[in-house]
């Protein structure tokens, strides 16, 4: 199992991940580390714990909402495409009503046509 040395807000940690996962680990680790040091800015030295915990925090926190919007995305589509398949049912039956009304129409003119055809006098 590959290991990656990261470090976080000045301290170095080995970490075990799946192979071909190491830049995926690093780039966590710095966007961890980065937190971290905006925090550490925002309150000054409270502890190198509290810090870390603070930005976890944050992070849950926006993977929490994050989690929210994409649950609320995928019920939407889930509703459009419900409203899609009944709109398409709904123009399927039409175009057959629609159908059975032209071919219902041109068996009437075709009758017309026929009757109007017996009923000329001949020529001849």
């Amino acid at each position: 199992m590959p290991q990656v040395q990261v470090t976080i807000d000045g301290k170095s940690y080995r970490m075990a991940c799946g192979p071909g996962e190491e830049p995926h680990l690093t780039a966590l680790a710095e966007g961890l580390g980065r937190r971290v040091a905006e925090m550490r800015q925002s309150f000054g030295e409270i502890g190198d714990m509290r810090l870390q915990v603070m930005a976890a925090l944050t992070i849950a926190d926006e993977l929490a909402e994050a989690r929210r919007r994409l649950a609320a995305a995928e019920a939407e589509t889930a509703a459009l495409r419900a409203e899609t398949e009944r709109l398409a049912e709904a123009r399927a039956l039409e175009s057959g009503q629609l159908a059975a009304g032209v071919s219902e129409a041109a068996e009437r003119i075709e009758r017309m046509v026929q009757a109007l055809a017996g009923s000329e006098p001949r020529e001849g």
